[in-house]
């Protein structure tokens, strides 16, 4: 089966009737992608499922402005970042907390969730990425579990390759400290 294109899906897209067949192309393509990727950020199976459906929903309703200054996909998780970032912000409100709390740690979620199936080094490594700023959890997650670009990375979250090197190092410094101690 060859695989499509992005532009191609877009250039169907913008042809009348034929939308929904190039949606379904994209989310075909992308859905279990941006799933792992969000999942990777909110952790909970459920949660990632809302913020993917959010995400997609969004996705169909900017797709005829897209102007494709930048890659399809580069767009999608651009969006996809900003959804679970927010929905977490909204979920550690409704809480009245923030989203770095010690009672909201992602790991005690991550232990609660039936879906996880990580071995104990999995979980370990899990809790110290959750400990992370947000923004080098970001470039972690992306660079180490996607094993995306940093100029992909660069691109969906808008910053440069230099601080995004400079992130990844420094993430990679406090996770070796959380998980091999002096």
């Amino acid at each position: 089966m060859v695989e499509i294109s992005d532009h191609q899906i877009l250039t169907l897209f913008l042809q009348k009737g034929e939308e929904e067949k190039a949606f379904e192309m994209i989310l075909n393509k992308y859905q279990e992608r941006a799933y792992w990727h969000i999942r990777k950020i909110v952790f909970h199976h459920e949660d990632a499922n809302d913020v993917l459906q959010n995400t997609f929903i969004k996705i169909w309703n900017g797709l005829k402005g897209f102007r494709g200054d930048s890659e399809l996909f580069t767009w999608l998780y651009r969006i996809a970042t900003n959804e679970a970032l927010s929905f977490l912000k909204q979920k550690a409100k409704k809480a009245g907390s923030r989203i770095d709390d010690p009672e909201m740690t992602i790991a005690n979620r991550l232990q609660a969730d039936e879906y996880f199936d990580g071995d104990e080094i999995q979980l370990k490594l899990q809790i110290e990425v959750s400990k992370l700023p947000e923004r080098q959890k970001l470039v972690f997650q992306m660079k180490y579990f996607e094993d995306m670009k940093y100029e992909q990375i660069s691109a969906i979250l808008n910053t440069s390759v230099g601080a995004l090197k400079a992130s990844y190092h420094h993430a990679v410094k406090k996770i070796q400290k959380g998980l091999i101690p002096d």
